[in-house]
């Protein structure tokens, strides 16, 4: 499962801990989930969710998949919760108001969370596991993905940082105009 670390730590070791490692990372994800939903104060959610993204980092960094834990801490833990941050700061003149929901507005959220669950279930019911040692995913490095994301996909990869950009300077903007 772990291959290496700069740690200094031997893997087999890792290998009995992995379990308990998931567990807990597993435990934090669910629970700030669990408290965004049911929380009523904007900036509370928004640390929730830093714990949930930093909860998901730490389980792709179990499944071996560094590179996407990299850039679930840094794309989404980094940029996208400030990004939430900042803007809830800037447009709201009470930045930590408490939102109120109405009966109606829970049971629907209570339905649609029992819907996309039994979806999610039977979605991994009906996955095929590939057991044999020949199907595994071939690792590639960040050399490999580094030159696949900026070679062909350069176009849509700056395309939607200059989105991105945009939708900053107009919330800045909106904010502004406001005040």
């Amino acid at each position: 499962m772990f291959t290496t670390l700069a740690t200094g730590i031997k893997p087999e070791s890792l290998d009995q801990v992995a379990p308990f490692l998931y567990l807990i990372f597993a435990g934090i994800t669910v629970f700030s989930a669990w408290m965004i939903v049911i929380s009523q104060n904007i900036v509370r959610m928004a640390m929730y969710l830093l714990f949930t993204l930093g909860g998901v980092a730490g389980l792709y960094f179990l499944m071996n998949a560094e590179f996407l834990a990299a850039i679930q801490l840094i794309v989404y833990a980094g940029g996208t919760l400030i990004l939430i941050v900042f803007g809830v700061m800037l447009t709201s003149k009470n930045p930590f108001m408490r939102l109120h929901t109405y009966l109606w507005e829970r049971f629907v959220a209570v339905g649609l969370g029992a819907l996309l669950a039994m979806l999610t279930t039977i979605a991994l019911v009906n996955t095929p596991i590939k057991q044999s040692a020949s199907d595994q995913m071939v690792n590639h490095d960040i050399h490999t993905i580094g030159s696949t994301l900026l070679g062909p996909f350069l176009v849509p990869f700056e395309v939607a940082a200059v989105l991105l950009l945009v939708v900053m300077i107009g919330a800045a903007f909106m904010a502004r105009s406001r005040a």
